[in-house]
């Protein structure tokens, strides 16, 4: 299922600093309660987890190049999605992430854990990218 067609959509668009991943987080909280999904789903603990370390990895990493980090929530009946935006043209391999040290080895350990999904997808322009995870519900 593509985001686009996931029902229920939300995007807030964050100066790249460290508050932003506090912001991300509540919003997501937020999200997930007035989307019916809730705070004791078994998707809400890892979800709030890997959405912080991806705004984490913007604001440690792109901050520099990309005044703003935007963060996209979906979702529908199966399935929570969000996706973390940047303007740093450097996109990281998700698929030998899972060997390697640090958050995205997290992050992918996490999505596959619970059957999801994360693609990286390159902006039009080559100059930025947002990286997707759709978790199933």
């Amino acid at each position: 299922m593509m985001p686009q067609s996931l029902p229920h959509r939300h995007v807030l668009t964050l100066p790249t600093v460290p508050t932003a991943v506090r912001v991300a987080r509540e919003t997501a909280e937020q999200t997930l309660v007035e989307w019916g999904i809730g705070l004791r789903h078994r998707v809400a603990d890892p979800a709030l987890l890997i959405l912080s370390e991806l705004v984490t990895n913007s604001v440690r990493h792109a901050a520099d190049v990309s005044p703003q980090v935007t963060v996209i929530y979906a979702a529908a009946r199966d399935c929570f999605a969000f996706a973390v935006h940047d303007r740093h043209p450097y996109q990281p391999l998700l698929r030998t992430a899972l060997t390697g040290p640090g958050g995205l080895a997290t992050v992918m350990e996490l999505v596959l854990g619970l059957g999801g999904t994360a693609v990286v997808r390159a902006d039009a322009d080559g100059e930025g990218k947002s990286i997707w995870i759709t978790l199933p519900l």
